[in-house]
């Protein structure tokens, strides 16, 4: 498996694959598990996505750094990923995150669909 480099690449391949739905209710369940109060709708835009998960993720880096942590942990971000990132720029820093959870959310979709 090829991961995507950036959100437009995830989001082709996840409507080419017929997938995009799936990626939504797996990161619908796991913010449900981590108690993140985020729910998108299955037919949420990959723009709007991105947005709310983005500001999600600031939101959470800001005010509730544990359930941050939290949610890394339950969606199993690397560490290592999360890591090499910069922190310096909290902005920068939550849109990367978010794409580290996108790519791992988009990793669980694409296995459960290649091997089920």
């Amino acid at each position: 498996m090829k991961l995507p480099v950036n959100f437009d690449a995830l989001i082709e391949e996840a409507y080419k694959l017929d997938l995009y739905k799936k990626l939504i209710l797996q990161l619908n369940k796991d913010f449900l598990l981590a108690n993140v109060d985020l729910d998108f709708h299955e037919e949420i835009l990959p723009s709007s996505l991105k947005l709310i998960l983005h500001e999600t993720v600031y939101k959470l880096i800001q005010e509730k750094f544990t359930e941050y942590l939290n949610l890394l942990y339950i969606i199993d971000v690397s560490e290592v990923q999360v890591k090499e990132l910069h922190g310096n720029d909290i902005l920068k820093l939550s849109e990367d995150v978010s794409f580290l959870i996108l790519k791992r959310e988009w990793q669980k979709v694409w296995f459960k669909n290649k091997y089920s």
